[in-house]
Formats: C-alpha cells, structure tokens, sequence
C-alpha cells in the first residue's frame, strides 16, 4: 500500500476489522507516521441472471435489494434485514459455483429467506414473483403456509 501523503510503500497494519463485504485495515505510514485505511475485498466472479425471456444480465445486488424492499416494504425490520435477506441469498448464489442462474432460482432463494423471518413478507414477495391474478391464488399460498 502507499501512502496518499508521502508516496512510500513501507507501512504497517495497526488494526484489522470486518466491514461490510470487505476487511478494513488502519494502517501507519513507516516513513511519515501518516494514518490511513485500507479496505480489502473479496473479488467475486461475474455471475449472470438469466431473465424469464432469455435475455442474461449481470447480477446485481442493489437492483435485488431494491425488489425485496419494493414488494414487503415494512414487513421487514428496516434495511439492515433486507440487507441480511440479500447477503443470505448471494453467499448461496455464489456457493453453487455457476456462471450464470436462472432468475426464477434467485426468487426461490429469496422466498426461502423470507419464510424464515416473516410470513407476511414472504406471501407479498410470493405474490409479485409468482404473478397471482386471482385471489385463489393467494388462498393456495396461505393453505401451503398452514401445513
């Protein structure tokens, strides 16, 4: 690492913490005594979503936190768990290894996510992602929940 101040290649880690997503390092410069941090992330491969129509996009995490907090809203307690739902769902996306994933699995895995922490938020989630059109549609999910 250089120094931002000095230039100099020589420093030294004074603290290591975990950061969201990555390990941040407070580092001190040997040459000029400077403080400065440092944040080291894990490189992940590039994952592809294939869409309902075939077409494949990149996988991105924000665009999935933003249908989560879009379709259960306030069900979920606030934006650090909507943060744990996607973080849950990329650590399996991730496991299985694959290049590309169907979006249809992503859902699964969210849904999944969701059953464990609210049954409302999962029946909402359930609702955009299977696209119900009739209240029997709803009925068939909230009998499945009671079994």
């Amino acid at each position: 690492m250089r120094c931002h101040k000095c230039g100099s290649s020589e420093s030294k880690v004074i603290e290591s913490r975990d950061a969201a997503d990555a390990i941040r390092r407070r580092r001190e410069c040997l040459e000029c005594n400077h403080r400065f941090s440092t944040y080291e992330r894990i490189e992940k491969m590039n994952l592809a979503v294939v869409k309902r129509s075939g077409s494949r996009e990149l996988f991105d995490r924000d665009k999935l936190k933003r249908a989560i907090y879009q379709s259960v809203g306030k069900f979920l307690d606030g934006e650090m768990e909507t943060d744990s739902v996607v973080s849950a769902v990329e650590e399996v996306l991730y496991a299985l290894g694959e290049n590309e994933v169907p979006s249809n699995q992503i859902g699964e895995l969210v849904l999944n996510e969701l059953l464990k922490r609210n049954e409302v938020a999962y029946i909402r989630f359930s609702s955009v992602f299977y696209e119900f059109k009739t209240i029997d549609e709803y009925a068939n999910i909230l009998r499945k929940l009671k079994k």
